[in-house]
């Protein structure tokens, strides 16, 4: 099993690779691991989810956008789907706090786009880095 952070610097590469926009050069000021305050889940049409997150402690908006991923795969799990589609996430800085609002279209077979997560696989992967989910 790969070390936590490892797993967490491959999932952050991996939507970075899948289309992420995320800007270069953002400065590090968390310190130790992050502090998930919380996410409140906003249903905007049958298949459709919206996940505002906040958090504490982050390194960089990658941390922010992966609590939102591990939302959205958890909350198609819960409603028997198995994938989701990334559509957008917006993150925000406020002080010491960030904030995300991630949305993500969910279905039961693999919908089309290159941002798509299987469901169960996420879940897994933010289990091992500690990431909670709704």
């Amino acid at each position: 099993m790969q070390h936590p952070l490892t797993l967490l610097a491959t999932l952050g590469t991996a939507t970075a690779a899948l289309g992420a926009c995320a800007p270069a050069g953002e400065v590090s000021e968390g310190r130790g691991q992050p502090v998930y305050e919380g996410i409140q889940t906003i249903l905007l049409d049958d298949d459709l989810v919206s996940f505002s997150l906040a958090m504490r402690g982050v390194k960089n908006r990658g941390e922010v956008e992966a609590y939102g991923r591990c939302a959205a795969a958890q909350y198609a799990l819960d409603r028997s789907y198995g994938f989701a589609r990334h559509v957008r996430t917006i993150v925000k800085k406020e002080g010491g706090a960030w904030y995300g609002d991630a949305v993500y279209l969910i279905s039961l077979g693999l919908p089309e786009g290159l941002r798509t997560i299987d469901a169960e696989v996420v879940a897994v992967e933010c289990a091992e880095l500690g990431i909670p989910t709704v």
